[in-house]
């Protein structure tokens, strides 16, 4: 049902210093500071040739990854993207088997203009896992 990783998520506490860190010690590019108010978040991707890396940092102190840093003042690995064919067919495989999605089910847009959905860390290892919806 997965296909091939779109992305790990990095939560930081400031997506500018960590950018700039990316660039100098690793020579990474990097997308410019993307804001997304629904979910959130304000986010810098990192282009590698074989996946992206997206930093995160919160949008307000009703950000979900405000807790997150709470416990990781440093930061640390939020969750992994998974790309599927079909968002609502996966959704529906996973429940059947058990596993939790997060909110109520229904996709959301993602920062690709995807729709995408979380599934609970607990029925996964404890990582967190995004699912998007990639056609191709």
């Amino acid at each position: 049902m997965i296909g091939r990783v779109n992305h790990v998520a990095i939560a930081v506490p400031d997506v500018e210093a960590a950018s700039a860190t990316w660039q100098t010690s690793l020579g990474a590019e990097c997308s410019q500071p993307q804001d997304l108010p629904e979910h959130g978040v304000r986010l810098v991707f990192v282009t590698a040739p074989n996946v992206k890396i997206e930093l995160m940092e919160p949008l307000g102190e009703g950000s979900p990854i405000v807790s997150f840093l709470g416990r990781n003042p440093d930061g640390g690995i939020h969750h992994i993207c998974y790309e599927v064919a079909d968002i609502l067919a996966a959704r529906d495989q996973l429940v059947g088997t058990g596993a939790r999605v997060l909110g109520d089910g229904t996709p959301r847009t993602g920062a690709h203009g995807n729709p995408v959905l979380f599934l609970h860390p607990k029925d996964f290892c404890g990582t967190l896992i995004e699912l998007e919806e990639v056609s191709g």
